[in-house]
């Protein structure tokens, strides 16, 4: 019944590598918050896309 949470790129609710959608099923909220993050981050300044990138390349893929 403990199902232990992790941290893992969306399967289900990607548009590009899941990224957003595993942040989203790992906080359990709209990914689309995170999505809008990214965004901002990257016209603030170029961050976000970095960012995005790292955790594509670092987050396992879902099981699934």
């Amino acid at each position: 019944m403990n199902k232990k949470k992790q941290l893992i790129k969306s399967q289900e609710n990607k548009i590009i590598f899941g990224v957003c959608g595993g942040l989203g099923e790992y906080f359990e909220v709209d990914p689309i918050l995170f999505r809008l993050a990214f965004i901002i981050l990257t016209f603030a300044g170029g961050g976000g896309i970095l960012i995005y990138l790292v955790f594509a390349l670092l987050m396992p893929k879902s099981s699934k």
